[in-house]
């Protein structure tokens, strides 16, 4: 299960490669699942560290194809670095293992957040299938400032709860919020990913044991797809590949939901 779970990193790498995103929702599932990782607290972790170093290679790509504002990262990963950061550094520690009981059933930490993940991959799949508009900017940037503060801490605590990127709630807050076009929004969105995950982990140093031979081992191979996903992608059509890899997801969310209910 082991060696799977290190293939898988670069699926997850060619992912990101391919169709520009997917790829992070699945590495918390990889973590737990194959290779062993408590679910709870350390693969969020992890898949906080992973997830940023992937999308840190990707903008840097993405921005030398000049598809990153800066000023709109700036504006809009502020709040959601703050929140990612206190989530993964106060709040998380603080959930007890056992939440809550109702006669049998014990609503534990661990199911709270496989469950929020499995929500956030069918929430993901939904928004792969149906694929998004491309958007033609016809006017300055507008920002709206309270929308973009709410977003931003919505999405902070998601990212620092789960570890998930938050991709497919990002892109089209910044295209509704601030009217970037597709292109510049994905990439604009591997910025704000990078910084908010990178950040988020250093919350974790301190109170989670780093397995780093691990995990940058798992990272190192979860690069390498990304640059051969870069490449495939200027032969293989994404679109059809993000539909199919939507409808994956969305199987894998639902698997999650009835493993973690029968444990």
């Amino acid at each position: 299960m082991e060696v799977l779970g290190f293939i898988s990193a670069i699926l997850i790498g060619l992912s990101l490669g391919l169709i520009g995103g997917g790829g992070s929702i699945l590495t918390v599932p990889i973590l737990v699942y194959l290779l062993g990782i408590e679910a709870a607290d350390t693969a969020p972790a992890y898949s906080l560290f992973v997830v940023g170093t992937a999308s840190l290679i990707g903008a840097i790509i993405k921005y030398k194809q000049n598809y990153v504002d800066l000023k709109t990262a700036a504006i809009f990963g502020a709040p959601a670095i703050i929140a990612v950061y206190v989530t993964r550094r106060f709040i998380v520690p603080a959930i007890p293992d056992e939440i809550f009981t109702i006669e049998n059933f014990i609503f534990t930490k661990r199911f709270f957040v496989m469950g929020l993940f499995a929500i956030l991959m069918i929430l993901a799949s939904v928004s792969m299938i149906k694929g998004r508009k491309e958007v033609v900017q016809t006017q300055e940037k507008k920002f709206n400032y309270p929308l973009i503060l709410i977003e931003g801490i919505v999405v902070g605590v998601l990212t620092g709860l789960v570890g998930a990127g938050g991709g497919f709630i990002i892109i089209p807050a910044l295209v509704m919020l601030s009217n970037l076009p597709m292109k510049k929004a994905i990439g604009t969105s591997l910025a704000i990913i990078a910084a908010k995950s990178l950040l988020g982990f250093l919350g974790d140093l301190s109170v989670i044991a780093i397995d780093w031979k691990l995990l940058i081992g798992f990272t190192s191979l979860a690069v390498l797809g990304i640059f051969v996903g870069h490449q495939l992608s200027h032969k293989i059509d994404g679109t059809k590949l993000k539909k199919g890899f939507g409808f994956f997801v969305l199987v894998m969310g639902i698997i999650i939901i009835i493993k973690e209910t029968l444990i």
